[in-house]
């Protein structure tokens, strides 16, 4: 028979739950179709006549990937159905909104959102209708919830590097509607050189977009380290670079950050449990680091649920989890003045509310 809980430690762990909830919160690695609701996956496969569950339990089955996962692959082939249920103006649209609105619940004040256009045409919708239905979705969930949103268009690894050429060309047209990112993703394994797709990242580039892509999700360092030669502000992942110390040191000469997925991580099976995960580690040593979900049906979390993981399992101190929080406006692919205001807001909340466990601002 289990020991009955102490009420006191579960005060107190509701007490900072409370309050890491109440916290202004940024997250700059999170995927669109790995965060469809389970409520709105069934009501699209009912009305686009998609195979798949019909009950809320077997849906949210078939979305949540397995905890870990054996490969990168295995996490990859939850997005399948979520892809599959995605492939018109209407559903982009409300799915970009409902996340939003899921983010700003638990005061997420900064969100950058990632798909890949590519991937949702499949049933005739044109390039540019899709990524626009997505940019609606978001403009009017942020203003509705006053959460500040920004895009980043995701190409593929597998896709022909000439059609993420022309996936480039095409989002960068929409930097006025808060598009203001390019990234790579995708199976490594399969397609570990991301030199191929120079010429995307070129394209993106002279159209305005800022420049990241996923590296080290599989291949650890030596991957994070080839991402290099595409100079990316930021690397998706990459927690392997702690087995580098001559990487680490580039990466902290050259500013290039890296937006960790703890739990993201150990489910692809890329660090062997959260605890070993690196991020406190990466951080000491003075990598710039972000924390985010990655996905937040796909690995069944919140923004909240992860940032209690990084104190409990990994060992951040909370002025360490406030510190990579606040981090994360500096690294953001949003305007100067926007960033300004929340760096402002989060620095009010700061003066007058503290973590259990933070020291006082002075």
């Amino acid at each position: 028979m289990a020991e009955p809980a102490d009420p006191a430690v579960a005060a107190s762990s509701s007490v900072r739950h409370v309050a890491l909830a109440a916290m202004p919160k940024a997250e700059l690695h999170l995927h669109l179709d790995g965060s469809l609701r389970v409520e709105t996956a069934l009501e699209l496969a009912r009305t686009r006549n998609v195979d798949a569950p019909r009950d809320v339990e077997s849906m949210r089955a078939a979305l949540v990937a397995p905890m870990p996962c054996t490969s990168q692959a295995e996490l990859l082939r939850a997005f399948d159905l979520p892809i599959a249920l995605m492939q018109d103006a209407e559903a982009l649209e409300r799915i970009t909104a409902e996340l939003v609105e899921t983010k700003a619940a638990e005061n997420v004040r900064y969100v950058e959102i990632r798909w890949g256009p590519l991937l949702h045409v499949a049933r005739g919708l044109s390039l540019v209708d899709g990524i626009a239905a997505v940019a609606r979705g978001a403009r009017d969930a942020a203003t509705k919830t006053g959460t500040e949103v920004r895009l980043i268009c995701t190409g593929l690894r597998s896709h022909d590097p000439a059609a993420n050429v022309d996936l480039a060309e095409a989002a960068s047209r929409f930097i006025d509607d808060g598009l203001t990112g390019w990234d790579l993703a995708g199976g490594e394994e399969q397609f570990p050189d991301p030199e191929l797709h120079r010429s995307a990242f070129s394209a993106a580039r002279a159209g305005g977009l800022r420049i990241t892509l996923h590296a080290g999700e599989w291949g650890g360092a030596a991957q994070v380290r080839r991402a290099l030669a595409l100079d990316p502000e930021r690397i998706a992942h990459g927690p392997g670079a702690i087995d580098d110390p001559e990487l680490c040191a580039e990466l902290i000469a050259r500013g290039v950050t890296l937006d960790l997925a703890p739990s993201s991580n150990w489910q692809a099976g890329i660090v062997p449990s959260i605890a070993a995960h690196p991020l406190a580690r990466l951080h000491r040593l003075g990598v710039s680091v972000t924390l985010s979900t990655d996905d937040t049906t796909v690995s069944d979390l919140s923004l909240t649920d992860e940032y209690e993981r990084a104190l409990d399992q990994i060992g951040l101190t909370p002025d360490e989890l406030w510190a990579i929080d606040r981090h994360a406006l500096d690294v953001a692919f949003a305007d100067e003045p926007t960033l300004a205001r929340l760096r402002a807001e989060f620095d009010a909340w700061r003066a007058v509310a503290t973590l259990p466990g933070t020291t006082p601002p002075t």
